[in-house]
């Protein structure tokens, strides 16, 4: 993840520290000017705007006054909370800190060489699949000698004023920008987290690995009304204003060696008010008797304090209750050595872009726009496993640097999954039997995420603006447990080779779906049956996985075959999966004609040979629509 950082608007910062050392004189960054259009896009500065360097605004600035912590950290008169709460959750994890503020000794001032300071920082933030070294001066922007963005406590510590200053300049969103995670947005109040005990447990534990795991997760109060924005409520929670979670732990209760072997415990959150004051005055806030249930060691190691420093713990069940909206930013673990689950990611960068022929087209819109949704990226991937849960995450190329030239705003985008033929390798042209198994939430976010649990089969995920001719680009990543070779469709069918005079060329394209099948012979004594498909067409076969202990299998199983040869038959056959040797169980032939009908069948299963063989028990429903078009399927 931690890559060669890309220079922003290739800006190289050792090079231009040491030009403004050289003339002696301090930097002034012309890419991102001293002046209110840099930092405010409709709103107006909350008085007259002075722009000071540290050394104006403190006698002895500093980057950091002993370390960095998540409670050097305040909100300024503007209503930046959103950045605080990400600056704290970054201040929690070192390894992502020393990244995004690299060189941070360098940095530092040193006043035993004076000379050496020229006035220039530079950060780091991962954008759009990078890393991207941006620069900037140190210049900051104050009304009546106060810093008016993020700043910390001690009024000579400068390197959260500085780094929010940095991310003005790149304009995207604080908490992926920092780490390069995978954002999850989770809306608790829509789907009712509170009054269901079951879909709790299992975000807690979620949330748990996320945290454990170096993940980054804040959370706000929705508000009613603009009226409503960082209002107070009784419970001393603060609608319309971001907090950063500082801690996910299951709280062990009772006291001394007691505790320890009756071993009961409370899922719980601490989180912090970027304003540096004002917390929960609930169950478990600092100074409630709750806590006279917890021991003093357990009390000692969770740092429970009775002052207003903004921190402050809630049962979980309280949490999911009063907070409404959650991001989670998940830190996938895609390393080799590794105590934890590793995960297999794949990355692809494209882009929506119009043709005016539909088969070259790529912005056909979501699936309300039928006709052209097909026409959209199409990325093939395999699910090996017999289920495996995989994460999907597509993000837009953020676009609010261009906002004052009315350029500025997300797009709204999702995708869909959907499971195709197990030998698939052509771009899906139309929806004959295959099958939509998730579609994302369309939203104008700048990320969108999900996590489905995908049965064993190929699957094409279609990333897909809302409406069609929507130009922009993206990112998809895609993370399995087991390596799912995803690539991009991009042939709609066989190329014509110089051989193809000679070997042929397909004249058809047949597409068969094997529903189920009925009344199979049992092939085991003992009453385990194991049947799976083969299709086999042009000396070629596809084999659908096993169904366990069935003699009423349901395969939902499926194959496209691109044929040379129209009047030589397809054969589907039965088998019953045996450790020693597998049983034949009966199969069909099929003429593939493009005459034959396209409706659902029952056919009665025979023994091998000629397509009027010998009758076997059972019967097996399919489907096959054969066309002369190679591009109609």
């Amino acid at each position: 993840m931690f890559s060669s950082a890309v220079p922003y608007k290739n800006q190289h910062y050792s090079e231009l520290k040491k030009a403004c050392i050289k003339d002696k004189k301090l930097f002034e960054d012309s890419e991102f000017p001293a002046i209110n259009s840099s930092l405010f896009f409709r709103r107006s500065p909350p008085g007259r705007v002075e722009w000071k360097r540290p050394g104006e605004i403190s006698k002895s600035p500093h980057l950091f006054v002993e370390g960095i912590s998540a409670h050097d950290l305040n909100q300024g008169s503007v209503g930046n909370c959103w950045f605080v709460a990400a600056c704290s959750c970054l201040a929690l994890k070192e390894n992502l800190w020393k990244k995004v503020i690299p060189d941070w000794k360098e940095q530092e001032w040193d006043s035993t060489h004076p000379e050496d300071y020229a006035g220039i920082f530079h950060f780091q933030f991962w954008l759009f699949g990078e890393w991207v070294d941006v620069v900037v001066d140190d210049r900051l922007p104050t009304v009546n000698g106060e810093l008016i963005y993020c700043h910390s406590k001690d009024n000579n510590e400068f390197w959260s004023a500085l780094l929010e200053k940095a991310y003005a300049k790149l304009a995207g969103y604080a908490v992926v920008d920092f780490t390069g995670a995978v954002a999850e947005a989770i809306d608790l109040e829509a789907e009712a987290f509170h009054s269901d005990q079951k879909k709790q447990d299992e975000l807690f534990t979620d949330l748990l690995k996320v945290y454990d795991r170096g993940g980054l997760i804040s959370c706000s109060i929705k508000v009613s009304h603009t009226h409503e924005i960082e209002l107070k409520m009784g419970n001393g929670l603060v609608k319309g204003h971001a907090y950063s979670v500082t801690a996910v732990k299951n709280v062990r209760l009772g006291h001394g060696l007691l505790a320890y072997f009756k071993n009961e415990t409370i899922p719980m959150i601490r989180m912090r008010n970027p304003w540096g004051k004002t917390e929960w005055n609930g169950a478990w806030s600092d100074t409630s008797e709750e806590w006279s249930k917890v021991g003093d060691t357990e009390r000692g190691n969770l740092g429970i304090t009775v002052a207003d420093d903004g921190e402050f713990w809630m049962v979980f069940s309280d949490w999911c209750k009063y907070f409404t909206d959650v991001d989670v930013c998940r830190l996938i673990n895609t390393s080799v050595i590794s105590i934890h689950k590793r995960w297999h990611e794949v990355v692809h960068f494209g882009s929506w872009t119009k043709n005016a022929d539909p088969l070259l087209n790529r912005c056909g819109g979501c699936y309300n726009h039928k006709l052209t949704f097909l026409q959209n990226p199409q990325y093939l991937f395999d699910v090996t496993k017999e289920v495996d849960q995989v994460l999907l995450s597509l993000q837009q190329k953020d676009m609010k640097i261009n906002r004052k030239y009315g350029q500025g705003e997300n797009q709204t985008v999702g995708f869909s999954i959907i499971k195709v033929e197990t030998n698939r390798k052509y771009r899906l042209h139309d929806i004959v039997t295959q099958q939509f198994v998730a579609t994302s939430t369309y939203i104008n976010a700048r990320t969108v995420f999900m996590r489905v649990n995908l049965q064993q089969g190929r699957y094409i995920v279609m990333p897909t603006s809302f409406k069609p001719l929507t130009l922009t680009d993206y990112m998809l990543r895609l993370f399995t447990d087991v390596d799912s070779g995803c690539r991009e469709l991009m042939d709609d069918k066989p190329k014509v080779r110089c051989w193809s005079s000679f070997v042929g060329y397909p004249q058809v394209v047949s597409h068969i779906y094997v529903h189920a099948a009925q009344g199979l012979e049992n092939q085991d004594k003992t009453g385990g049956n194991y049947p799976y498909v083969i299709i086999y067409c042009e000396g070629k076969s596809v084999e659908s996985p096993v169904k366990k202990d069935t003699l009423e299998p349901e395969f939902a199983f499926s194959a496209v075959f691109y044929r040379k040869h129209p009047r030589k038959p397809i054969t589907v056959q039965i088998w019953n999966s045996n450790a020693v040797k597998d049983q034949f169980m009966g199969q069909v032939m099929l003429t593939g004609s493009v005459k034959d009908t396209t409706e659902a069948q029952v056919l009665r299963l025979r023994k091998q040979g000629s397509q009027m063989a010998e009758e076997m028990p059972g019967y097996i429903s399919l489907k096959i629509v054969t066309v002369t078009q190679l591009t109609a399927i």
